[in-house]
């Protein structure tokens, strides 16, 4: 059994930097998700796969609904989640999700080889917004796992390099909202 949550979790300072960079990425954002080369099954994949990287149960479980309600199936979805989706993904899909797979795993420092892959195949517009809809997922599941941190730690497992007040504080601003999901996402938890 882990003696440690192992999930990565916001600190004050990057969720301040994330959401100013979200902040001031609102109309780009608006703009991506009505990029007609991307659509809403493609970034439910490209989200799904961040999500299986990150391991946040809230966006698994939202996710995995909103892929199947886009007309993913369920097959699909689980093989999203296992890292598993070359035989499930279009070649256009293909590149953005190695990619999305790579900048979770490397914690947001993607290769500049892999970030160049990228903005080659999909051009400059269409990556833009491929990595936009990555940091937005990145948001959330940092937010997901933060907030499961502090339930962790009342379980005597802290995460590595978390504060307490930051944790408490964070957990009390969001109880409202994700409280009332714990029983939906039960079955997502590791």
């Amino acid at each position: 059994m882990k003696d440690n949550f192992d999930r990565k979790i916001y600190t004050f300072r990057l969720l301040l930097s994330d959401l100013a960079f979200l902040f001031r990425n609102t109309v780009n954002i608006f703009a991506a998700m009505r990029n007609k080369k991307l659509g809403k099954v493609f970034m439910e994949k490209v989200m799904t796969v961040v999500t299986a990287v990150n391991g946040c149960t809230y966006c698994t479980w939202f996710h995995a609904k909103q892929a199947v309600s886009s007309g993913i199936s369920e097959a699909e979805v689980k093989n999203m989640l296992n890292l598993q989706f070359a035989a499930d993904a279009s070649d256009f899909e293909v590149v953005a999700l190695l990619y999305a797979q790579h900048y979770a795993e490397t914690n947001r420092n993607p290769d500049k080889e892999m970030t160049k892959k990228l903005f080659d195949f999909y051009g400059e517009k269409t990556a833009k917004h491929i990595v936009l809809m990555i940091r937005m997922i990145f948001f959330g599941n940092l937010s997901g796992n933060t907030f499961d941190a502090f339930l962790s730690r009342l379980k005597g497992k802290k995460a590595k390099d978390s504060n307490v007040v930051f944790e408490t504080l964070f957990f009390i601003i969001n109880a409202p909202v994700m409280l009332p999901l714990i029983p939906a996402v039960k079955k997502y938890r590791k």
